[in-house]
């Protein structure tokens, strides 16, 4: 997309009833009737090519809904994990956007765009300043792409925050026309202790988003929401699922300064699966 387009796509963006849109779809989404789910699990499945061989339900009739096809499991046997002693798995299916250093507390974007720590996770405290000079990893879901995310390595959950936001589009074109795109928009921000320190996880919400789901409660959207968690309340293995998102978003994981490392095979465009080794603590 040229730069006059994608400058038009932005400010389309910026004019939509982001919230009141995603509310809409939302309805639809949920919609339980036959004719009505079925046409749009059959059009999407058309649209982008979704390969139904690895779904657990394999035809239309086997959702209740376009949400529970959007969040479909998958057959065990087709997201093999890698389990390396201190290996870091992919939490989910999609293209590697940025990974590398954070340096100074800025996280890479896009085509010299940035955004802080503080932003992305909502606070400046002595748990945000842990990741000021670790190591970032963002990952974008496609709508064709699988929607559970999953633990990169085991961990304990600590603490998370739901952060009202925009609801932008997350997309290639998007993220390099606005600035801090992933600290403006809605966003769950779940911090896990681990056996080398922190570690951060944070799913992005977005345009027609209609939730995000995770496996120790859900958050509405638009409500700020704290919650604090005891030592092993939400123990989690690497591999184990953590979270949904009911349509195409982003998945950012932090680490703490010379706590992890990125594999060289992995990069910005690299496509991954949910379980494919991508560094090493």
């Amino acid at each position: 997309m040229n730069d006059f387009l994608a400058e038009w796509f932005v400010a389309l963006q910026r004019l939509t009833p982001q919230h009141q849109l995603s509310r809409l779809v939302s309805k639809l989404a949920e919609s339980t009737h036959p004719r009505t789910k079925n046409l749009l699990i059959r059009q999407f499945i058309k649209t982008y090519n979704v390969n139904m061989d690895e779904a657990v339900g394999s035809s239309d009739n086997d959702y209740t809904s376009f949400n529970d096809f959007f969040t479909r499991s998958l057959k065990p046997e087709s997201r093999p994990l890698d389990d390396t002693p201190g290996s870091i798995v992919s939490p989910a299916d999609g293209t590697i956007s940025q990974l590398g250093a954070i340096t100074q507390g800025r996280i890479f974007q896009a085509k010299g765009r940035h955004f802080s720590v503080d932003a992305l996770l909502g606070e400046h405290s002595p748990r945000s300043e842990q990741f000021l000079n670790g190591q970032f990893a963002t990952i974008y879901l496609s709508p064709r792409d699988y929607h559970r995310v999953h633990m990169p390595i085991h961990g304990s959950l600590e603490y998370c925050r739901y952060i009202p936001g925009k609801l932008f589009s997350v997309n290639t074109t998007t993220t390099q026309h606005i600035d801090g795109l992933f600290a403006r928009n809605e966003r769950l921000v779940s911090f896990f202790n681990t056996e080398r320190g922190p570690c951060a996880i944070v799913m992005v919400g977005a345009m027609l988003v209609a939730g995000i789901e995770t496996v120790w409660g859900n958050y509405s959207p638009g409500k700020l929401k704290t919650e604090q968690f005891s030592d092993n309340q939400v123990a989690l293995k690497k591999g184990e699922e953590m979270g949904r998102f009911k349509f195409g978003s982003t998945v950012i994981i932090l680490f703490e300064e010379n706590s992890a490392s990125w594999d060289e095979t992995c990069g910005p465009g690299t496509t991954v699966q949910m379980g494919e080794r991508m560094g090493r603590l």
